[in-house]
C-alpha cells in the first residue's frame, strides 16, 4: 500500500511539473507575443447585431423585434440589471472577475491540479471574459486549442474594454435556451419582467442557464431547471451572497415553467418605427406613454369585445401643444388573426361623416359671414340638384349657428360651405399638411361637408388640436421632435378657432358618460360604415374610430352611440389632469342674436335660397335680374325694392348678409347700398325665396 501511495504521489508530482512547465512555456512564449498578435488579429468587437427595440417616452419597452435569423437578442447594460443578480453571477462563474486580466491564473492552476489528482476535468477555469470570447467567435469547439484561443482573446478584450463593458456584452450574448440570448430577453420571456428587479429565485435560475441552456430550459425541462436553480442558491448561501434563510425561501418558490410572449404594445406604431434610425443601444424611442397606451388598448378591447358585430376600434391620443402622440391604438386584433386587425385604422382614409363641419363653421367665422348667435335656416334646400337632409330626416327651422353645429344639422353646414367655397376648405386643409382623398378628378363639391372625401383619424386629431390651440396646428409625431422641426401651422384665426371650441364645449355628453370639460364632435359616415368621436380639452386631443376595417356596413352604428362613449371613457382612463380650454382672444365674445350688428343676425346662402322658390313663392319684380341701376350713390340715393307673391313677413339679404328692412311691406327702399354687383334675396314666411343679381352705380 505504501508503495502504491508513493507511486500515485510521484505521478502527481510529474503531472504537476508538466503542468508548471506548460504554463512556463506559455508565459515565456505566448505572452510576449500578445502585442504582435493583438495588432495582427484583433478580437471581433465590431457591431453586434441586436434586436431592434421600440420604447416609450421613458424608455419602457413597447415592442422588440427579433434579429434576422429569428433570435431575440436585446442589448443589455450591466447598470440595468439587478445588482444581486450580478453578484450571484460573478460569485458563481468568475469570483475574481474584477481583479484578473482576462485569465484567472489561480483558477487555471486549481483546474490543472484537480485534473492531475482525478485524471479528468473536475472544474473549468473559464472566466466571464473567456466565455465572452467564445460567444463572439462560436464554432471552435471545446478542446485545448479552443481554450488557448479563448485565453488569448480574453487578454485582448481586457485591453480594450472596461469590466462594465465586458459584463454588458456578456449579458447581451449569453445563451438562455431556444432563440433567447441575453439576460433581458430571458427575463422577459421567462418572468415577464425587466431584469432590473429580480427575485432571488429568478436570479438564480438565470445564473444557471448559460452553462446548459437547452438542458435546463424551464419551459421544457422544469425539473432540471429547478435542480440547477437550487444548486446556485446553495452555493450563494455558502459564498455569503445570500443568507441561508433567503436561499431556503427562494428554493421553496415555484418555478415559472412557461415562456411568455414579448411585450407588443402600440403594435402598428412600433412596426412603422422599426426601420427608423436607432440609438447606440439599438432602440427607437417614441413619444408614446406605455401607461396611456395600455389603458387605451384595454379600452378598445373592452368595447370591441362587448360588440357582436365584428367591430374594431382605433384610438389616437395626442398632446396638441407639442404634437406628441401619447397613444396609438390602430385596431383591436393585430395579433388575433381577426379580419383587418393588422390594418392601421388610425392612418386609414375613411369618410369622416360630420367631423369636418367644425372647420366649415370656423372658416365662416373667420370670413365674417356669421357669429355663433347668427340665425340660419335648417329647411329643405336644393343646391343645383344636391339636396342634403338631416340624419333624422327632420328639420329645425331657424336656429342659431351654434345650435346648428351642436346638433350637427346638415343643411346649415352645406349652406355655409356653399358660401365659404369647397375649394377654400380643401386648400386650408392642404396648407395645414392634411391631404384629403377626393373621389375622382373633379373639383371638390358641397358633399364634402357631410363626409364626401377621405380623412384619417390622425388627420382629424391633428385638425381638432388646432381648435384647442387657438387656431395653430402642431404636426403630430411619434418619433423624436416635430417632423423636420416644423413650426405650428395657422389653420384658423384665433377668434374663429375659439368660437368653434366654445360651441363644441357646449355639446351634451353621451348618456351615462363620465367626465366634463371636453369639447367634442361626432360623425357617422354614409351607410353606417364609420363612427367617429373627436374631443379635446386645453392640452389633449383624443380621436376614436369604430367600424369594420373592410368597410362593411353595421346597421345602427353611429358616432354618438358607439364612438362618443369610448371617447369619454378614454379621457377618464388615461387619468391626466383636465386642462381648461383657452380663454377668449381679443375681439372674440359670445353675444345674443339681438346684440349682433343687423347684417350678422341672419344668414342664408343665396345660391340655395334662390332655388327655393316655387308656386306661390315671392318674386322680386324690381330691380330685375341683371339690371344696371344708376342711383347716383355718391348722392346717398336709396334703391327701390318690390316683391310680388309670397307670404309676409319678408326677410331681405344682400350678398348673404341680412338687411335691416321692414318685414311687412312689399315695396320699400334700401338705403346705404354699395357700388358694384350685389345679389339681393328675399325670403318669405314659408322659406320660399327669390334672388336677383344687379349692378348698382
Amino acid at each position: 500500500m505504501n508503495l502504491e501511495r508513493r507511486a500515485r504521489a510521484a505521478l502527481k508530482r510529474r503531472r504537476l511539473l508538466a503542468a508548471a512547465a506548460l504554463l512556463g512555456f506559455f508565459a515565456a512564449l505566448v505572452f510576449p507575443a500578445l502585442l504582435l498578435l493583438d495588432r495582427g488579429f484583433p478580437p471581433p468587437l465590431g457591431a453586434v447585431e441586436t434586436s431592434r427595440a421600440v420604447t416609450d417616452r421613458d424608455g419602457a419597452l413597447l415592442r422588440p423585434f427579433a434579429i434576422a435569423d429569428g433570435r431575440w437578442r436585446l442589448r443589455t447594460q450591466a447598470s440595468e440589471v439587478d445588482p444581486r443578480f450580478l453578484a450571484m453571477l460573478i460569485a458563481y462563474e468568475d469570483r475574481r472577475f474584477l481583479s484578473h486580466h482576462g485569465v484567472d491564473v489561480l483558477a487555471l492552476l486549481r483546474a490543472i491540479g484537480q485534473f492531475i489528482g482525478h485524471g479528468r476535468v473536475v472544474s473549468g477555469a473559464s472566466t466571464i471574459t473567456m466565455q465572452l470570447a467564445r460567444l463572439l467567435e462560436p464554432g471552435h469547439g471545446r478542446g485545448l486549442s479552443a481554450k488557448l484561443r479563448q485565453m488569448v482573446r480574453a487578454l485582448q478584450i481586457e485591453r480594450r474594454l472596461s469590466k462594465d463593458e465586458i459584463l454588458s456584452l456578456y449579458l447581451t450574448l449569453a445563451p438562455y435556451g431556444g432563440n433567447l440570448e441575453g439576460v433581458r430577453a430571458a427575463s422577459l420571456a421567462y418572468f415577464g419582467r425587466e431584469p432590473r428587479r429580480l427575485e432571488p429565485s429568478q436570479a438564480a435560475l438565470l445564473v444557471s442557464l448559460p452553462q446548459a441552456p437547452e438542458a435546463r430550459r424551464p419551459d421544457r425541462a422544469p425539473q432540471a431547471a429547478r435542480a440547477a436553480r437550487d444548486q446556485v442558491l446553495a452555493r450563494m448561501a455558502r459564498a455569503g451572497v445570500l443568507s441561508w434563510r433567503e436561499a431556503k425561501s427562494a428554493a421553496a418558490q415555484p418555478l415559472s415553467a412557461r415562456r411568455r410572449e414579448f411585450p407588443a404594445h402600440a403594435a402598428h406604431a412600433a412596426l412603422a418605427a422599426r426601420l427608423a434610425p436607432a440609438d447606440a443601444r439599438g432602440e427607437v424611442r417614441l413619444t408614446i406613454s406605455l401607461r396611456i397606451q395600455r389603458a387605451l388598448e384595454q379600452l378598445a378591447k373592452d368595447h370591441a369585445g362587448a360588440s357582436r358585430s365584428g367591430l374594431s376600434v382605433a384610438i389616437l391620443a395626442a398632446d396638441h401643444r407639442s404634437g406628441e402622440i401619447l397613444a396609438h391604438v390602430g385596431s383591436t386584433g393585430f395579433f388575433d388573426g381577426g379580419p383587418g386587425g393588422q390594418i392601421d385604422m388610425a392612418n386609414a382614409a375613411r369618410s369622416p361623416g360630420s367631423t369636418l363641419k367644425p372647420l366649415i363653421y370656423g372658416l365662416a367665422f373667420e370670413t365674417g359671414l356669421v357669429r355663433p348667435a347668427t340665425m340660419i335656416d335648417d329647411r329643405p334646400a336644393d343646391f343645383s340638384g344636391y339636396r342634403p337632409h338631416n340624419f333624422d330626416q327632420a328639420y329645425q327651422g331657424s336656429v342659431t349657428v351654434a345650435e346648428a353645429l351642436q346638433l350637427s344639422l346638415n343643411v346649415p353646414a352645406v349652406r355655409l360651405l356653399d358660401a365659404v367655397g369647397p375649394v377654400r376648405l380643401i386648400s386650408r386643409l392642404r396648407r395645414a399638411g392634411i391631404a384629403p382623398r377626393l373621389p375622382g378628378a373633379d373639383a371638390p363639391g358641397l358633399a364634402i361637408a357631410l363626409g364626401g372625401l377621405g380623412l384619417s383619424l390622425k388627420d382629424l386629431v391633428q385638425l381638432y388640436g388646432a381648435f384647442a390651440g387657438g387656431g395653430e396646428m402642431v404636426p403630430l409625431h411619434a418619433i423624436g421632435a416635430s417632423p423636420d422641426g416644423a413650426a405650428p401651422v395657422r389653420l384658423l384665426e384665433p377668434a374663429a378657432s375659439w368660437y368653434v371650441a366654445s360651441i363644441l364645449a357646449g355639446v351634451a355628453p353621451p348618456r351615462g358618460a363620465r367626465g366634463a370639460g371636453i369639447a367634442y364632435k361626432t360623425g357617422t359616415s354614409y351607410g353606417y360604415r364609420d363612427a367617429w368621436a373627436i374631443g379635446f380639452d386645453g392640452a389633449y386631443t383624443i380621436g376614436v374610430w369604430v367600424g369594420r376595417p373592410d368597410g362593411t356596413a353595421v346597421p345602427g352604428l353611429t358616432g354618438i352611440s358607439h364612438a362618443a362613449p369610448v371617447l369619454f371613457e378614454a379621457f377618464t382612463r388615461i387619468a391626466l389632469r383636465r386642462m381648461p380650454l383657452a380663454p377668449a382672444p381679443a375681439g372674440a365674445a359670445l353675444r345674443s342674436t339681438g346684440e349682433l350688428p343687423p347684417p350678422l343676425r341672419y344668414f342664408a346662402s343665396p345660391s340655395a335660397l334662390s332655388a327655393n322658390g316655387g308656386a306661390g313663392g315671392p318674386k322680386i319684380s324690381f330691380p330685375p335680374d341683371g339690371a344696371h341701376v344708376d342711383l347716383g350713390l355718391e348722392r346717398g340715393a336709396a334703391l327701390a325694392l318690390k316683391v310680388q307673391g309670397g307670404a309676409l313677413p319678408f326677410r331681405w339679404l344682400a350678398n348673404g348678409h341680412p338687411l335691416d328692412l321692414p318685414a311687412h311691406r312689399r315695396q320699400l327702399f334700401w338705403p346705404g347700398a354699395e357700388r358694384g354687383f350685389s345679389t339681393l334675396t328675399v325670403i318669405d314666411a314659408e322659406g320660399r325665396s327669390s334672388a336677383v343679381r344687379v349692378f348698382l352705380d
